[in-house]
């Protein structure tokens, strides 16, 4: 992957919350900062889709800099981990704590995807 993503809008209370992706140096992945959200929940779903068509056994998703996923951003990555095929993997690196509990309640052992928090 070798785009960057970004999106931050104004609204009529400030600025909606945004966020950027960029590619891992040295792995397979992105690092991610900002927010997974209604207004950020295309660009979060197009590095997911991205990631399936890649084809690496691992893909990491660097998410220390995200501070909130919502349910339907957890949604669409248990979604993409679910498309991958047996032996790839998604590792999230230090997801936000709702993300990490939402996963647990919602997609417990969901295949695809390993939580790092080291």
């Amino acid at each position: 992957m070798n785009t960057r993503h970004e999106l931050s809008e104004t609204g009529p209370r400030g600025p909606a919350p945004g966020l950027a992706v960029f590619p891992l140096a040295g792995q397979q992945g992105v690092r991610a900062a900002g927010e997974v959200g209604l207004t950020t929940r295309a660009i979060w779903e197009g590095v997911l889709e991205e990631a399936v068509r890649e084809g690496e056994d691992v893909y990491y998703l660097e998410l220390s800099d995200v501070t909130f996923v919502d349910v339907a951003g957890a949604d669409a990555l248990a979604t993409a981990a679910g498309q991958l095929p047996r032996g790839r993997r998604f590792v999230v690196r230090r997801p936000p704590p709702a993300l990490r509990r939402t996963l647990d309640l919602l997609w417990p052992g969901q295949r695809g995807i390993e939580v790092s928090t080291s």
